[in-house]
């Protein structure tokens, strides 16, 4: 079904709550401004710092944690996000075509107990405050095992010693995080790419540019320099589903919502693209509320704030009435103070020669135990 484009004279409203520190700090990377400028001494200590961390574990110093079974990291080299759950959910149903059978690991950004040395089993019906939102993302949308842990190498060995099935671990971010070897590593870059190509704070860049890679996905412009990183590259489509979902699992064509006013809401690293793509479906936004990353969702006196009030009522059959629309994934937070919420999916189309290569770079590199692949 072909969706119209909005039309150009019904922008988003302005959203009533204050826009993130964040996504002013992110407009100042894009330049070498003012800001980034006067950022520089502190952009220069943090690369001295990142520089003696890396020397450490290349000479041994410091140890990494080699997992038995090969491991890829899916991670960014930008700070933000950069789709990098999706494309965690894409590789690992791409590996399962191949005749693998994974898992997936992360550190569950946002988790109350982060600090937690335990890992735990990320279940689809799991509290979202206990193991993040991402990680229950993944665990509700791919079926597969995932463990999260302050640690990430202690939960690989939680995920393999529960499922000794497992022969690949999939890392959803830690593109920087030495203590765990892997064997592939996958950059995922959004339309932003490397910025004003400077490190943090003044940049983006959480590491040198360009730095070695096996593959790199970009949702814009590829990034500069990318050549010099000898990786393989495709561009990454990013598109809403034309649907969005309630609670009790139900779809609702986003097409049936057109002429209703709208309250988007997102908990994102660039909400600004999620209200965007909204738009690109024909919807007119009544209000937009961009808020801060792994926003507290969950806490009914922070959502008054934003006058969502905790209801149980649907609104989806009111014509006048606002409908709540969030990402998927802040919907499990947000749930549990609004239930008649819908969350809109997102969706990523690559190449299929992306799952392919990684399939074969797995291969070279872990020739001794390979999986046997699918009829």
């Amino acid at each position: 079904m072909t969706v119209p484009p909005p039309p150009p004279s019904t922008p988003a409203a302005p959203s009533s709550a204050t826009r993130p520190r964040s996504a002013r700090i992110t407009d100042a990377w894009q330049r070498k401004g003012l800001l980034a400028i006067a950022l520089l001494p502190l952009s220069w200590c943090y690369a001295a710092l990142g520089a003696l961390r890396r020397a450490l574990y290349r000479t041994g110093l410091c140890k990494a944690y080699r997992a038995p079974v090969p491991v890829v990291v899916v991670g960014n080299v930008i700070a933000g996000g950069a789709g990098k759950t999706p494309v965690t959910l894409h590789l690992v149903q791409a590996l399962q075509a191949q005749g693998w059978r994974p898992a997936v690991i992360s550190r569950g950004y946002g988790r109350d107990n982060s600090k937690n040395p335990n890992a735990i089993a990320v279940s689809p019906g799991s509290d979202p405050r206990l193991v993040g939102d991402e990680p229950l993302l993944i665990a509700q949308r791919s079926g597969v095992p995932v463990y999260v842990a302050a640690l990430r190498a202690t939960a690989a060995k939680a995920a393999l010693q529960a499922h000794p099935e497992v022969d690949v671990l999939v890392c959803d971010d830690g593109l920087q995080h030495l203590a765990l070897a892997r064997d592939v590593e996958i950059a995922v870059f959004n339309a932003q790419g490397i910025g004003n190509g400077w490190q943090l704070p003044a940049g983006p860049l959480r590491e040198p540019w360009p730095r070695r890679l096996d593959i790199a996905l970009y949702a814009g412009p590829a990034p500069q320099q990318l050549a010099a990183t000898g990786a393989a590259a495709w561009p990454l489509q990013r598109s809403l589903a034309c649907y969005a979902v309630g609670q009790d699992g139900r779809r609702h064509a986003l097409a049936d919502l057109r002429g209703r006013p709208v309250h988007a809401l997102a908990a994102i690293a660039y909400p600004q693209e999620f209200f965007a793509m909204l738009q690109a479906q024909g919807l007119q936004l009544a209000r937009s509320d961009a808020l801060p990353d792994h926003a507290p969702l969950d806490d009914p006196a922070w959502l008054a704030s934003l006058g969502i009030a905790a209801t149980s009522a649907p609104t989806i059959g009111a014509p006048d009435a606002p409908v709540l629309l969030c990402t998927e994934k802040d919907a499990h937070k947000l749930w549990r103070i609004a239930p008649h919420a819908l969350a809109v999916p997102l969706e990523v189309a690559i190449d299929p020669a992306f799952g392919q290569h990684a399939d074969a770079l797995l291969r070279q590199r872990q020739p001794a135990s390979p999986p046997v692949k699918k009829d």
